[in-house]
């Protein structure tokens, strides 16, 4: 494969395995907006992306998949158990997300990390040509920056964080928290989700290694890096496109005549602890308990796509929603009538998006998320102003969507008076909100994230 001036480098590559009806096995591109933001830079650039195919101790040589060059980095199944499952997801997920169930800290772990962040970084070094732009994406990659530094100092490397980042009393925890700084101070431009995120980073690179900081940068040697947020968000055309079809309204339609209650409140998330199901769950079992809200007003549909199964804490979160769920509907239900329609399960982005389309209230009540597209994917569907928006005022997109009904999720009589308040408002005030909620994902919208992202990463100080 040749080289290329645009390389980026995250864990997966952009594209699912398929098998086609003869057999044969395939590629399609993977959902999900990043590719969609970064697809299109790609192409334009000649670029190649970085990442593992998803299948353990699999060796692939690059290919091309929808004009877009892929470099297959492998890994082994200790390395998906230990680096991927290991410190990624029950070290680092946890402690970023607030410590809402308690990081593991393991040498084995780190060891895995370190090992698997070399190989992508010298991967990169390897696909990258001279002075090419590199853009190293989320919690999984940390180290690259700096070890794509060392060898190749002629790059110009961005990283982004899709997650939170903690604050230092938090990420003070980590036994490796040096590691972890040198290894994201080797970037140009650092990106976040939220500003605080940014100024804890800046406070960390002070505290830990004595870095020199002043506005949104840190002077490492003879380098200056940038460290800003830039807030991820939707593709806006696409889910225009797939709300305008008459399927999607017609099952929209379906849903809501099929679900006998006059409001629908709706969940969508990855089933995750972070996600805060449970809370949203609680309060809407507790407005039924004091007769707030009586059983055929409004019902609740919860889907909780499949996460991370092979973690512990994930087994565990599965059984207490479920078990939350049968109570609930044991109390208030009727015969085939729920009050809760629990889904353990995958949609796709049309019956997604006619289930936005059916929901009179959408309810997104993370505990701690780094921007939450959920909630920006409603608003972005509703070009009829209908529907309301309980948001999290610990979600990123809480600091765009200042009209939604902002929660803490932790408080739960709090969430019970903001759901009655969105299920009984009055139609004006509930399209006075999404207009203006509407105005600003439609502005800032996916491809906007990526080209502010990538224009300051070009006027970067040169490496």
């Amino acid at each position: 494969m040749d080289e290329s001036k645009f390389v980026v480098v995250a864990n997966r590559l952009p594209v699912d395995r398929t098998v086609k009806p003869d057999g044969t096995a395939g590629w399609r591109r993977s959902p999900g907006g990043l590719v969609t933001a970064i697809g299109p830079v790609m192409r334009s650039r000649d670029g190649a992306w970085l990442g593992w195919a998803g299948a353990a101790g699999e060796k692939l040589d690059p290919f091309t998949e929808e004009e877009m060059a892929l470099v297959p980095v492998p890994l082994s199944a200790e390395e998906v158990e230990l680096y991927y499952e290991g410190f990624s997801n029950t070290t680092l997920w946890p402690l970023y997300h607030d410590v809402i169930a308690p990081p593991v800290y393991k040498r084995r772990y780190w060891d895995a990390y370190v090992a698997v962040n070399r190989r992508f970084a010298e991967a990169a070094a390897g696909v990258a040509a001279q002075g090419a732009m590199v853009w190293v994406q989320d919690y999984q990659l940390q180290l690259v920056p700096a070890m794509l530094r060392q060898l190749r100092p002629d790059l110009r490397i961005g990283f982004f964080l899709h997650i939170p980042f903690p604050p230092p009393e938090l990420f003070h925890q980590l036994p490796w928290r040096r590691q972890i700084i040198e290894g994201l101070l080797g970037a140009d431009l650092v990106g976040f989700q939220r500003p605080g995120a940014a100024a804890n980073f800046l406070r960390l690179a002070r505290r830990l290694l004595g870095v020199r900081t002043q506005g949104s940068c840190a002077y490492v040697e003879d380098r200056v890096v940038r460290a800003q947020a830039f807030p991820i968000s939707v593709d806006v055309g696409e889910l225009a496109r797939l709300t305008a079809r008459p399927t999607v309204w017609r099952r929209a339609a379906e849903v809501h005549a099929g679900l006998s209650a006059s409001k629908i409140l709706l969940g969508v998330d990855r089933l995750d602890y972070t996600k805060g199901i449970r809370q949203r769950l609680q309060a809407f079992g507790e407005l039924l308990e004091d007769g707030e809200l009586k059983p055929g007003e409004a019902v609740f549909v919860q889907i909780a796509t499949p996460s991370r199964e092979r973690v512990e804490q994930y087994q565990l979160l599965r059984d207490e929603i479920e078990q939350l769920v049968g109570r609930i509907n044991g109390m208030h239900a009727s015969i085939g009538t729920p009050v809760i329609h629990y889904m353990h399960a995958s949609y796709d982005r049309e019956e997604l998006a006619a289930l936005y389309l059916a929901a009179d209230v959408m309810v997104v009540t993370p505990l701690r998320d780094g921007m939450n597209l959920v909630a920006k994917e409603y608003v972005a569907c509703r070009a009829d102003l209908g529907g309301a928006l309980v948001l999290s005022e610990f979600a990123g997109a809480a600091d765009e969507l200042r009209q939604a009904y902002l929660v803490n999720p932790y408080d739960i009589d709090g969430l019970k008076r903001s759901l009655l308040a969105a299920i009984r408002a009055e139609p004006e005030d509930v399209a006075r909100r999404m207009r203006a909620m509407r105005r600003r994902v439609t502005q800032h919208d996916v491809d906007r994230w990526a080209q502010d992202f990538l224009t300051a990463l070009e006027v970067a100080p040169a490496p």
